[in-house]
C-alpha cells in the first residue's frame, strides 16, 4: 500500500516568468472549458474525450502535448465527481494546472524546478522550508500541480509516494471522543478544550458581519476599505483551525506510538444533517456547521498511516449511554444518567467525566474489533436491559458487515 503526500512549495518567479505562468494557467483553463463545452456532458472517459478534442485544444490554445492530455483528464475527473453529487461541471478557473513528469522537473541540489509553459520551458526558483527539504531531498516525483493561491503567489503542490510500515497487532487501544465543548478527549484522559477555537470563530464572525454591513451601506471609500480588510482576514480562521487540528493529531499519534497502541475514533459522519433538522438559533447553527471534526479525523488517519498505527472508526451509538466499568446501557429518554459533563451509572455507581467515559467505551469497541475472539464485553442485565444491549451489538455489527444485518448474536 502506498501513501501519497502532497508537499506545498512556494515559487519565486521573476516578473517575466509570472506573466508566462499566468498565461499558461489561463490557456489550460480555456482548454478545459472548451473540452467541457464541446463534448457530451455524460462522457467521463478521458481516453474518449481526448480522442475528440486533443488536436483542437493543442493547436488552438498553444498547449504542448502533455498539457492537452492533462486538460482532457481533468475534465473527465471533474465530471465523475460532479456526477456523484448530481451536479454539472460549470466552469474551470485559471487557478491550477496538472503536471506530469514531463511538464515539471525538480532539482533538489539547487532547489529549482523546470516548468513547461506556453512560452517554452522556464527554470523557476523554489523557496522550500526545512520540512519540504527533508521530504523532497533525493526523491523523484511524477506528479504535481501548479497553483496560484488567493494571495497571488504561485505554489507547486508536489506529490510523493511513501511505503508506510505495516500496522502492528496490539491489545492496547486509545479511544477518542470528539465534541465541540472539548475538541477531543482520549481514554488516556488527555483533552483539548474547545473554548479557544469557539471564541476565535465568534470573534471572526462578528468582525465579518460588521465589515460586510459597512461594505454595503457606507461611503465609497469605506466600502473599498472594508473589502480590503475582508480580503486580508480571509482564511485566518480556517488556518487557525487547521493548525490546531495538526497539533492535536500529532500528539495523539505520538502517544499511540509510545504505547504501541492502535486508535479508535468516533465516526460522526452525517452529524450535521441530523443536527440541522433540530430547531436551533443562528449562532448555534453556525458553531455546529463550522466544527472541523472530519478534518481532525483525516489528519489523525494519515499521520497514523505513516507511523504504522491502525485507526478504526467507531459508530457513536450508545457510547455516551454505556458505563465503561460495568457496560450497563442506560435508557436514552431524559438522559438522567448525565448531568452537565458528569456521567453517573445507576448500575455500579461509577461517576466521572462524560467524555472520558465515552472515550473509554470507544476504546473497548475498538479492542472488540481488533480482537474478535472476545474481550469480555458483557454485563449481567435483566431481560429488558439485555435486549437493549443486544440491539446495540446488532446495529454495530451491521455497520461493520452488511451481511450480518439480519443475523443476531446469542
Amino acid at each position: 500500500m502506498k501513501q501519497v503526500l502532497t508537499i506545498v512549495v512556494k515559487l519565486q518567479p521573476s516578473p517575466e516568468q509570472v506573466a508566462f505562468l499566468e498565461a499558461t494557467l489561463q490557456a489550460f483553463a480555456d482548454a478545459c472549458n472548451y473540452v467541457n463545452g464541446h463534448t457530451d456532458p455524460k462522457l467521463t472517459n478521458k481516453i474518449a474525450i481526448q480522442s475528440l478534442t486533443y488536436q483542437t485544444i493543442k493547436s488552438q490554445f498553444n498547449l504542448v502535448a502533455n498539457m492537452a492530455v492533462r486538460a482532457c483528464a481533468r475534465v473527465a475527473a471533474n465530471r465523475k465527481v460532479a456526477f456523484s453529487k448530481g451536479k454539472p461541471v460549470k466552469k474551470f478557473a485559471p487557478g491550477s494546472m496538472d503536471c506530469d513528469k514531463d511538464l515539471f522537473r525538480l532539482r533538489s541540489h539547487d532547489w529549482t524546478v523546470s516548468l513547461a509553459t506556453v512560452r517554452g520551458r522556464e527554470r523557476v526558483k523554489l523557496n522550500p522550508g526545512n520540512y519540504q527539504k527533508g521530504k523532497l531531498k533525493g526523491r523523484s516525483s511524477t506528479s504535481a500541480q501548479l497553483c496560484k493561491h488567493r494571495d497571488g503567489q504561485f505554489y507547486l503542490h508536489i506529490q510523493i509516494k511513501d511505503t508506510p510500515p505495516d500496522p502492528k497487532n496490539t491489545d492496547k487501544v486509545i479511544g477518542i471522543d470528539l465534541g465541540r465543548r472539548d475538541i477531543a478527549v482520549t481514554s488516556e484522559d488527555e483533552r483539548w478544550d474547545g473554548k479557544p477555537i469557539q471564541s476565535v470563530r465568534d470573534r471572526f464572525s462578528q468582525v465579518r458581519a460588521s465589515l460586510q454591513k459597512k461594505a454595503s451601506k457606507g461611503t465609497r471609500t469605506t466600502r473599498r476599505r472594508c473589502r480590503e480588510v475582508l480580503k486580508r482576514l480571509s482564511g485566518r480562521e480556517r488556518r487557525y483551525q487547521q493548525w490546531l487540528n495538526h497539533n492535536i493529531s500529532k500528539l495523539v499519534v505520538k502517544r499511540a506510538v509510545e504505547l504501541s497502541a492502535s486508535i479508535a475514533i468516533e465516526d460522526l459522519t452525517g452529524i450535521r444533517e441530523r443536527t440541522n433538522q433540530q430547531p436551533r438559533n443562528k449562532t448555534e447553527r453556525r458553531r455546529s456547521n463550522s466544527w472541523a471534526f472530519y478534518q481532525l479525523r483525516t489528519f489523525i488517519e494519515y499521520k497514523a498511516l505513516g507511523a504504522g498505527v491502525k485507526v478504526t472508526p467507531i459508530p457513536p451509538a450508545y457510547t455516551s449511554q454505556m458505563c465503561h466499568k460495568c457496560l450497563h446501557i442506560h435508557p436514552a429518554k431524559g438522559k438522567s444518567y448525565r448531568s452537565s459533563k458528569t456521567f453517573r451509572c445507576g448500575h455500579c455507581g461509577w461517576h466521572g467525566d462524560a467524555d472520558f467515559n465515552g472515550a473509554n467505551n470507544i476504546a473497548l469497541v475498538g479492542l472488540f474489533i481488533n480482537q474478535p475472539g472476545g474481550t469480555g464485553l458483557s454485563c449481567k442485565l435483566n431481560r429488558t436491559e439485555r435486549y437493549v444491549q443486544l440491539n446495540w451489538f446488532d446495529s454495530f455489527r451491521a455497520t461493520e458487515n452488511p451481511d450480518l444485518r439480519n443475523s443476531r448474536s446469542g
